[in-house]
C-alpha cells in the first residue's frame, strides 16, 4: 500500500491530506495550533479521529506519544548514544516491541523496521511531485495508520531538532 503525503509547508497547525497512490484521500492530518504541546490527529474520510499524536510534555529529550482511543500505543524519541543522528526509536504500549526508524529523515528517505524486518519505506524518490513524499507499507499486515503516524512524528521531531 503506497500513500502519498504532502509536507506542510507553512508550518505547525496545518492540515494537509494524505492520499492513496489512486490520489483518493484517504486520512487527513488535524494539526491542533495554540495548544501547550505539539498535537496532531489522524481522521479518516468521514472525520473520525483513528490516531491522537501528542507531545510528551515532561521529558528529558523531545518525545511523542500515539494514542488510539484514549489508550497509549507508541512512543517515539531519538535514539540514545546512536552514532547516526537521524535515528529513532518507537516502543509500541505493550512494552516488548520497538520499531527502529533510520534514515535521511530530514530529506524524506528513511525505513521503519521491526526486529529487522522492513515494515514502511518513507521516500521521495518515486514521486514527481514536489514537496511531497510516499509511505510504502510493505507488509500487508502491517497497520497503516500507526506507521503513517509514526512518519509524521519522526518527521516533525527532526523538523523540531534542526530548528533548535
Amino acid at each position: 500500500m503506497r500513500f502519498l503525503v504532502r509536507d506542510r509547508l507553512l508550518g505547525f497547525g496545518d492540515d494537509y491530506w494524505i492520499e492513496d497512490d489512486h490520489g483518493n484521500k484517504v486520512y487527513l492530518v488535524d494539526g491542533k495550533a495554540m495548544r501547550l504541546r505539539d498535537t496532531f490527529e489522524l481522521k479518516d474520510t468521514h472525520g473520525r479521529v483513528l490516531i491522537d499524536i501528542h507531545q510528551k510534555m515532561f521529558a528529558l529529550r523531545d518525545t511523542m506519544v500515539i494514542e488510539r482511543d484514549g489508550e497509549p500505543l507508541a512512543t517515539i524519541r531519538r535514539k540514545r548514544l546512536s552514532l547516526l543522528r537521524n535515528h529513532y526509536r518507537v516502543a509500541l504500549a505493550d512494552g516488548r516491541t520497538e520499531l527502529d526508524v533510520s534514515g535521511k529523515i530530514l530529506d524524506r528517505e528513511f525505513a521503519v523496521e521491526y526486529d529487522g524486518e522492513l515494515l514502511a519505506v518513507v521516500s521521495r524518490r518515486w514521486l514527481h511531485v514536489r514537496e511531497t513524499y510516499g509511505v510504502d507499507v510493505v507488509r500487508e499486515d502491517a497497520d497503516p495508520a500507526l506507521l503513517i503516524a509514526v512518519a509524521v512524528c519522526v518527521i516533525h521531531l527532526a523538523d523540531k531538532e534542526r530548528e533548535d
